[in-house]
């Protein structure tokens, strides 16, 4: 089979032939033994809606399956346990940006508005996910063929001119070199996808001759951390939660490619980094996020978590950082969210909010804020599973007396449906 979330199917496992059949081995007798406990154990894994992204009911089987043919043993629930994120963090770059294989999940995650010589305007997404299923790194002399965690990838772009919303995504298996992250330097790759450093600049890669882009994106801020003693608390329980900083401005360069043609960009782009191992609450059906720069040097990053009887969940929050570089931590009572238009996906029925209004009265801030073009759903059946909107806004409001403007990113999630498990 192909390499995308594949793999080829032969008699050698690891490296060396095979002399058993696997039913007989050692490692299928105990795969036997324990197929309920790894049932289990996959369960928590990819029905898990921890934040972002959860992977659909077919992949489940698909990689349970694999792991079979592999011959080897899940992470079942005697084994070691990923780490949860629990306050008392301490955040050290370069270090940070690299991969956290002791906890389950993972991203990496960009976006960014960007111009072309003629004045064409694009927004982009691009996102890498990591889901562990085994805690920690691949042994020395572990098997190459061993699968400890699973990779996903999202590009998106939107031409704003043109009104054109175009999306791709992958998957594969972090295993035979196909997918994986660093942890002594920061690389993350899925096939020819990558996202590497060359000093302190970040280089994205990703697409195909119809639709990619190579950028290069240079920090002009220090990291920001979210939330309070290094979690960003997402549910009521110790470890619902994860690990949260951005970049929140990068000088951005280099080209988009559309239809084989390349066309050379530049603007600012914004960076999220998050990594915990459980869930959310079980009352979670949703969230909106929101990404914003205005022309004043003031950055905000705000969630709204939504409950199933549409209440807006008490961990909600957000950080506001300051021109001079100060930093201020938002609890949900500060921050208040009014939708003022919504829009209807042809595509799925689902309605989403299309214009928001947005308040932090005691930071004497009022924004605006409205999609470039209404259309930027993506459905992703061939790799995670879950619809969502995320798409370029542009800004307008008030900021201490003054008039402000500015770029964002939205990102609304359980707008077709709740977002839960789907097993």
């Amino acid at each position: 089979m192909g390499r995308s979330g594949e793999t080829e199917m032969s008699g050698k496992v690891g490296g060396r032939e095979s002399t058993k059949d696997w039913g007989e081995s050692e490692k299928g007798r105990r795969g036997e033994k324990n197929f309920k406990s790894h049932k289990k154990a996959f369960l928590r894994v990819f029905a898990s809606p921890f934040l972002r992204f959860p992977v659909s009911f077919s992949l489940f089987f698909f990689l349970f399956f694999l792991s079979l043919l592999a011959g080897i043993s899940l992470a079942a629930p005697d084994s070691p346990s990923f780490k949860s994120a629990l306050p008392g963090w301490k955040f050290e770059f370069p270090r940070d940006h690299r991969a956290h294989k002791d906890f389950r999940t993972e991203w990496w995650y960009y976006n960014g508005h960007l111009t072309g010589p003629a004045g064409e305007r694009f927004g982009y997404q691009l996102t890498f996910f990591r889901v562990g299923l085994i805690p920690g790194s691949l042994p020395l002399k572990g098997s190459r063929w061993e699968l400890r965690e699973v990779y996903l990838a999202h590009l998106a772009v939107t031409e704003v001119e043109g009104r054109i919303f175009q999306f791709k995504e992958k998957i594969s298996r972090g295993s035979l070199g196909l997918a994986g992250a660093e942890g002594r330097r920061y690389r993350v790759w899925l096939e020819s996808w990558q996202v590497d450093e060359e000093g302190t600049n970040h280089r994205l890669q990703a697409g195909d001759r119809d639709l990619a882009l190579a950028l290069t994106l240079i920090p002009v801020r220090p990291p920001l951390v979210h939330g309070l003693d290094g979690v960003s608390q997402k549910g009521p329980k110790p470890g619902q939660a994860s690990h949260y900083y951005s970049l929140t401005r990068m000088k951005t360069e280099g080209y988009l490619t559309r239809k084989g043609k390349r066309i050379p960009v530049q603007g600012l782009s914004w960076m999220d980094h998050e990594f915990g191992s459980n869930q959310l609450a079980e009352n979670q059906v949703g969230w909106d996020w929101f990404s914003i720069q205005l022309n004043d040097g003031t950055d905000l990053m705000l969630y709204q978590l939504r409950q199933v009887q549409g209440q807006v969940d008490p961990r909600s929050s957000g950080t506001l950082m300051l021109a001079g570089g100060k930093s201020r931590h938002l609890p949900v009572e500060r921050i208040k969210i009014r939708t003022l238009k919504s829009w209807k996906s042809p595509r799925t029925g689902a309605v989403y909010p299309a214009a928001w209004e947005i308040l932090l009265p005691e930071n004497d801030l009022k924004l605006e804020l409205t999609p470039l073009i209404n259309d930027q759903e993506l459905v992703t059946s061939k790799s995670t599973g879950v619809t969502y909107w995320e798409g370029a806004v542009e800004v307008k409001g008030i900021h201490r007396g003054r008039s402000v403007e500015g770029k964002g990113y939205v990102e609304m999630t359980g707008y077709d449906r709740p977002f839960q498990p789907k097993i």
